[in-house]
């Protein structure tokens, strides 16, 4: 069904089965530097699963660029775990790759033991929030030969191919950057002196692994910040690398630090394939793209127009590592999504945790969760078909059960289509995507338009009940909030009615924030029409920015606490708030509504003292509580059930589908 995806490759003298590579991506297994059984696991899942590279990193070449978090191999002791995880993913039919490290000033002194971290310039580094120290030529070449070394010793554990990462601001980046890098001597300056640092390091991990062995390099196709390279540069970089000696180059977005979005839904699927196209024009070796590649027909696309040789899924196959055999087999429908929430990965790793994923209760966690079959005879009723409900189905009847899931609704999802509204997160609907293909090749029995009470129960005798309830809007005690004409949030989300001018949303955490720019955005241009406008040069670029951003209404957010969105995720809070500003919404903090008068007239109680003021439509969005009808009066008769998800108590969405796994698992 994809030729292009499954066709073989080869990179120097090595053939690569298809086109599809795991990269490397930070997971936080350990705090020792070492590898571990829930490492060889989570490694061994991604190979099974049928990609063609499975890359190993980022591995540190020595302590004061990686520290304690990350994994190293910056001496012989740590060889033996290595071939032993190089033997798993040989063994599932994957080649290994390893990706190795040197974060430069972008190290944490925390991480470090307290050291200063280095780099080419003492200058300030606003992701560290440090000033590291200038390197010396002396610390130059040491570092230049903790790269070879690592190299050497990757290639005696097994390893395949070795990668060097010169992306993500790290210190290749940062030798090649004039923002970073200040120097004044042979290793600063010109465009020929910032490229020497990474161009030897290349040459020397070549001489040291020899003519034979697979050498990547993993760049930054545009660095995204301001002052330093973009795709203007990068293709000049590209020949450097491919002259000093690499087989493959692996091309992705910009810095940690970019303000443009570079992994979260925010970002279009396959948005940064021109990168490695751009790429690809300077070079002859084969170049990988990278970047929210979800599906196989983008995949498919982006090789089959020429873009890149290989596609790189990185949280793709953190949320399903079946990915490449569902789609040689031809069962796309049935791929779980990563549906680029970042939240169990991005925002884990920044917050110093290790790594699981939202939509995936596995991942992270193959070792000890494991699907065990049950009797075949035993009869499971789920009632709801949220997320929580959906999951707990789908996983019992993998076990074996014989399941029958039950929605008072028309269509399966529950609060999926909430929380994909947004414009921003449509992404979440491909859950139900998902597990619409899952109920049908489980055969699971669905009834819906069915509202389950005890009678229901008791005639259909199943062995066990899982209760899905999920959660209602919670309306907070404010005079006058029960008038008819005032939506709630779920209102809103759900049956996108028509709205005033101007618009206010009572609560600042994630619901309102998310709910604000789905009114924001109502009434600006779609992408498809502003393409159009744009290509044809209907409008002067300053009102097609001004059009892409102010819609029919005017919203205001009010929030009790200092800050709003506190509930929101780290890495991607800056984005959602920088889109409101974008989309002119104004966030007042600190303030408190007191009273609604005539569904429209708020009394508040902010900074200023007590004031008025008058909207067109009020919105309220102060979170919500769990129901708890059904689950009551089954503990009342004695009827054996597990609650699941938002009718335990409201949370975020790995809570409830989590939540559904364990529960099934558990019977």
């Amino acid at each position: 069904m994809y030729r292009y995806l499954f066709s073989p490759i080869t990179i120097n003298q090595l053939e690569i089965k298809n086109r599809i590579a795991y990269p490397a991506l930070g997971l936080l297994y350990s705090y020792d530097s070492r590898l571990n059984d829930r490492y060889y696991e989570y490694f061994r899942a991604r190979a099974r699963g049928g990609a063609g590279i499975v890359t190993v990193g980022p591995v540190g070449v020595d302590f004061i660029g990686s520290g304690l978090a990350a994994l190293s191999l910056r001496d012989d002791t740590y060889i033996p775990d290595f071939q032993k995880l190089t033997g798993i993913i040989r063994g599932e039919g994957a080649r290994a790759f390893i990706q190795l490290f040197h974060a430069g000033g972008y190290s944490h002194p925390i991480l470090i033991d307290g050291q200063t971290p280095i780099g080419p310039s003492a200058v300030f580094n606003p992701y560290a929030k440090v000033t590291p120290r200038e390197m010396t030529l002396e610390d130059i070449d040491t570092v230049q030969e903790a790269f070879a070394a690592a190299a050497a010793r990757a290639v005696e554990a097994g390893f395949d191919g070795v990668e060097i990462i010169a992306s993500a601001g790290y210190l290749l980046t940062q030798f090649l950057s004039p923002l970073r890098n200040q120097r004044t001597d042979a290793y600063g300056g010109s465009f020929e002196n910032r490229v020497r640092f990474p161009r030897e390091t290349i040459e020397r991990v070549r001489q040291r692994i020899g003519p034979d062995v697979p050498l990547s390099v993993r760049m930054a196709g545009n660095d995204f910040v301001p002052g330093s390279n973009t795709d203007s540069e990068t293709p000049a970089i590209a020949k450097v690398y491919e002259a000093a000696g690499v087989d493959v180059i692996n091309v992705t977005g910009g810095w940690h630090e970019s303000k443009v979005p570079q992994l979260p839904m925010e970002l279009p699927r396959s948005a940064y394939a021109y990168l490695a196209l751009n790429i690809k024009k300077a070079v002859s070796v084969p170049v990988m793209a990278s970047n929210r590649i979800t599906m196989p027909e983008t995949a498919e696309q982006i090789l089959r127009d020429g873009c890149a040789d290989m596609v790189n899924l990185g949280r793709v196959l953190i949320a399903d590592p079946e990915w490449p055999r569902k789609a040689f087999e031809g069962r796309s429908a049935e791929i779980r999504p990563c549906v680029a929430c970042s939240q169990g990965c991005t925002d884990q790793i920044f917050s110093g945790k290790p790594v699981f994923c939202v939509g995936n209760p596995l991942a992270g966690f193959e070792g000890e969760r494991k699907i065990f079959q049950a009797d075949p005879s035993k009869r499971v009723m789920v009632v709801g078909a949220g997320a929580a409900g959906l999951e707990a189905a789908v996983t019992a009847a993998q076990r074996g059960f014989q399941v029958s899931l039950y929605d008072k609704a028309g269509d399966i999802g529950g609060q999926l289509w909430l929380a994909g509204a947004p414009p921003h997160k449509r992404e979440i609907l491909e859950l139900i995507r998902y597990y619409r293909a899952m109920l049908n090749r489980l055969d699971i029995r669905l009834h819906l338009n069915t509202a389950v009470d005890l009678e229901l129960i008791r005639r259909e005798a199943p062995d066990h009940v899982i209760v899905a309830e999920g959660a209602e809007a919670l309306v907070p005690p404010i005079a006058g909030i029960h008038h008819p004409d005032i939506l709630t949030a779920w209102q809103v989300l759900g049956d996108n009615p028509r709205l005033g001018r101007r618009v206010a949303i009572i609560g600042g955490g994630a619901v309102g924030l998310e709910t604000a720019l789905f009114v924001a955005a109502k009434g600006t241009l779609t992408p498809e029409i502003l393409h159009f406008l744009f290509a044809y040069e209907a409008e002067r670029t300053e009102r097609l920015r001004e059009l892409m951003f102010r819609g029919t209404s005017e919203v205001t957010v009010f929030e009790m606490l200092p800050k709003a969105g506190a509930d929101v995720g780290k890495s991607t809070k800056w984005i959602l708030l920088a889109n409101l500003d974008r989309h002119g919404v104004k966030i007042r903090t600190n303030t408190k509504v007191a009273a609604v008068e005539d569904g429209r007239m708020l009394t508040l109680d902010g900074p200023d003292g007590q004031t008025r003021e008058d909207f067109d439509t009020v919105i309220v969005a102060s979170g919500s509580r769990p129901v708890q009808r059904l689950s009551k009066a089954l503990e009342e008769a004695g009827i054996p059930y597990t609650a699941v998800g938002d009718t335990i108590a409201p949370g975020k969405l790995n809570d409830a589908i989590h939540g559904g796994f364990l529960a099934a698992l558990a019977l």
